[in-house]
C-alpha cells in the first residue's frame, strides 16, 4: 500500500522521497547521520581511555609533565600553552566556518572564499602542530629507564625536578666482543631503535652522581610522583634492563604503555578527520571560486561541510578535555 500526502490545494500524490524531513534536505539528513554515528565510535574510544585510566591510575602518566614544549621555545617549560592555542585555532576555525554560511545564506561569494580560506589555514595549522606534538611525544625530553618487572624509573634532582639522561649518564668504553654469525648485524633483526645510553652507562652515570634520585611512575594521595631514597634508588636501577627514550607502541617513557597507545590512535583517529575536512574545504573553496553554487543559487554545500567541521571541532573539545585537563 502506498503511502500518500495531501498537498495545500487538496491534490493526492504518492511521496517520492522529495519531502524533506526536519525541514533538511536529503544531503544535510545524511550529513547528521554520519554526524551521530562517528560520535557514538568517538565516544566508545574515549570510554575505553576512561576505563583505562581509572584501572591504572597510580601509573598513569601527568599531563603536565608530558606535554610541556612550546615551538621556538628549546628548554622552557610551558605545560599545555601549546596545546591550548592549538584548542584556540581550532575553535576559531569554525568561527569563521560560521561566517562562510552565513555568508552563503546571503549568496556573498567573495566573503564566502575568504572565510573557507581562512578556516582551511586554521585546519592546516592545527594539523601541522599535532604532527609536532606527535614527533615531541615520541623522541622525548628526559628518557627513563624500564626494570625487568615492566616498571617504570625516571631520574630527578634533590628537589624533585626531573634531570635527562644526557645530563649524567656516562660513555663506556666498548669492550671487545667475539663476532659469530649470530651475534652479526646483517643477522639480527629489531623494531626498536638503538637508545642512546645502555643501562650500564645509566648506572654508572648515576653512581657518580650521588645528587640524583630515583622517581617511579606510582602516584602519591597528592598525586605527585613517588621519589626513592637513595639507598632505594640504587637498588631499583640495579633490576633496570632497558633504557627507555620517548614514546612508542612498546615503551612509555612518561609512564603507562596503555597512554601511549590511546594518544596515538585517538588523537591520530581525529587528526585524520580534521585532515579529511581541509581536504573537503579546499575542494568547495575552488568550487566556490569556480563560481558553481554562485550558478546554482544555493550555497548548501558549504553548509553541510559546515556541520562536519563544527562536529571535528566539538569533538576536539572532548578530547582535549579527556587527555590534557582532567
Amino acid at each position: 500500500m502506498e503511502a500518500t500526502v495531501t498537498t495545500a490545494n487538496n491534490e493526492e500524490k504518492t511521496w517520492g522521497g522529495g519531502n524533506e524531513p526536519l525541514g533538511a534536505s536529503y544531503g544535510k539528513m545524511m550529513m547528521w547521520f554520519f554526524i551521530v554515528s562517528d560520535a557514538l565510535t568517538f565516544s566508545g574510544f574515549l570510554a575505553a581511555y576512561g576505563f583505562s585510566r581509572f584501572k591504572f591510575i597510580e601509573t598513569w602518566p601527568l599531563a603536565d609533565e608530558v606535554f610541556t614544549h612550546f615551538p621556538f621555545m628549546h628548554g622552557v617549560s610551558a605545560p599545555m600553552y601549546y596545546v591550548a592555542l592549538m584548542t584556540f585555532i581550532l575553535i576559531f576555525s569554525s568561527v569563521t566556518m560560521v561566517l562562510a554560511v552565513d555568508a552563503g545564506h546571503q549568496l556573498k561569494k567573495t566573503k564566502v572564499a575568504i572565510y573557507m580560506f581562512l578556516t582551511i589555514i586554521g585546519g592546516l595549522i592545527f594539523v601541522g602542530s599535532q604532527a609536532w606534538e606527535w614527533k615531541n611525544f615520541i623522541k622525548g625530553e628526559y628518557g627513563a629507564v624500564e626494570t625487568a618487572g615492566g616498571s617504570l624509573l625516571q631520574f630527578v634532582d634533590k628537589d624533585g625536578k626531573r634531570v635527562a639522561l644526557e645530563a649524567f649518564a656516562v660513555k663506556l668504553p666498548e669492550q671487545p666482543e667475539e663476532l659469530t654469525r649470530a651475534k652479526g648485524k646483517w643477522f639480527m633483526e629489531s623494531a626498536e631503535t638503538v637508545p642512546t645510553y645502555s643501562v650500564a652507562e645509566v648506572q654508572a652515570g648515576f653512581k657518580a652522581h650521588p645528587e640524583l634520585l630515583i622517581r617511579t611512575e606510582q602516584l602519591t594521595e597528592k598525586k605527585k610522583k613517588t621519589v626513592l631514597t637513595r639507598a632505594e634508588s640504587e637498588s631499583r636501577l640495579s633490576t633496570a634492563k632497558y633504557v627507555v627514550e620517548g614514546a612508542n607502541l612498546t615503551r612509555n617513557e612518561y609512564g603507562s604503555k596503555l597512554f601511549a597507545d590511546f594518544f596515538f590512535f585517538i588523537t591520530g583517529f581525529h587528526g585524520f578527520h580534521v585532515f579529511s575536512g581541509v581536504i573537503i574545504n579546499i575542494i568547495i573553496f575552488f568550487n566556490v571560486l569556480l563560481g558553481t553554487y554562485e550558478k546554482r543559487r544555493s550555497y548548501e554545500m558549504v553548509e553541510k561541510v559546515g556541520l562536519y567541521w563544527h562536529f571535528v571541532d566539538l569533538v576536539w573539545v572532548f578530547v582535549f578535555t579527556v587527555f590534557y585537563l582532567v
